[in-house]
């Protein structure tokens, strides 16, 4: 079925607020994860804190028991654990992904500038 080119702009106009619906939709969803990620990050953060003040008031005991050495380890080993965790909350490649490739296309782009410039100069 042909579209009358009446009907072919009009879905072309309808296009532009579909593609700024779904936009719309992606920073909202975008939104909803950062704050999401935002959370758990000061979770996580209260939670070394304190893990650390544990870590730090059994450590200064002098005659430490078998348990409280068990729970040194374990309280060492939830540390690391979380410091992946809080690492990877914040420095994952999707936070990154957008401005390295912004980098890439306009440093791409002046590199290409510049050699122009430079052979009309030249």
């Amino acid at each position: 079925m042909k579209q009358s080119p009446n009907s072919r702009e009009a879905s072309e106009e309808e296009n532009p607020e579909l593609d700024f619906e779904q936009e719309l939709l992606e920073v909202g969803r975008s939104l909803v994860a950062l704050k999401q990620r935002y959370r758990q990050v000061k979770r996580d953060s209260r939670q070394k804190q304190q893990l650390q003040q544990q870590f730090e008031q059994l450590n200064q005991t002098k005659n430490l028991t078998p348990e409280m050495k068990a729970e040194l380890r374990q309280i060492q080993q939830q540390l690391e654990v979380l410091e992946v965790c809080l690492e990877s909350q914040l420095f994952s490649w999707r936070g990154f992904k957008d401005p390295f490739w912004q980098a890439v296309r306009f440093g791409g782009l002046g590199v290409i500038i510049g050699w122009i410039l430079k052979s009309c100069a030249g």
